[in-house]
């Protein structure tokens, strides 16, 4: 689920931060990029593990900021396909389930992924009609799941003003009850 992930980055460090140490400085404009924010086929990033090498401190003609060519690992979120996860049912809808780990909420469960036999109740929850009885999934509840596929959808040039914000890394996941696994 987590891993680490080694990337060499030319860094420019703005001019008002070259009174600090030099490697709090660096950690400090890293962290303003690339914490929680989603790299393409990477993940999601959590933290800067460390910071392995640091080259340069060029000043470019024009430029007031000074550029290092920095090598550093980040932790990154990123399940593999197959991995059991447990997270809680966030919302439900005709299109299946949302998901959500707490610091991640763009997992979805498609109807097709869903447990054979299960309907949308009346009040927009969906029910697995299972031999012991109908068992409702109810928000909140806390569920396992199977990754499926993980997806990085190519960011939208237009956007409709109704449509749900821009998810740039999608989990789609297979639906365990919590009394699948019990």
């Amino acid at each position: 689920m987590f891993c680490l992930s080694l990337i060499e980055h030319n860094l420019p460090l703005p001019p008002h931060l070259l009174n600090r140490p030099l490697l709090d400085a660096i950690k400090e404009e890293l962290e303003r990029l690339f914490l929680d924010k989603v790299i393409s086929n990477l993940g999601l990033c959590i933290s800067i593990y460390d910071i392995r090498t640091i080259e340069g401190g060029f000043v470019f003609p024009g430029d007031g900021s000074s550029t290092y060519k920095v090598v550093f690992r980040l932790i990154m979120f990123r399940p593999y396909v197959g991995e059991i996860l447990c997270g809680k049912l966030k919302a439900s809808d005709a299109n299946g389930l949302h998901l959500s780990l707490g610091f991640f909420d763009d997992i979805k469960v498609p109807v097709h992924l869903l447990p054979l036999k299960s309907r949308m109740g009346e009040d927009g929850i969906w029910i697995w009609e299972h031999e012991c009885g109908d068992l409702p999934m109810d928000l909140d509840e806390e569920v396992h799941f199977r990754v499926t596929k993980i997806n990085y959808p190519p960011i939208p040039v237009e956007q409709d003003a109704n449509a749900n914000p821009f998810s740039p890394m999608e989990i789609i996941v297979s639906y365990f009850l919590k009394y699948a696994l019990m």
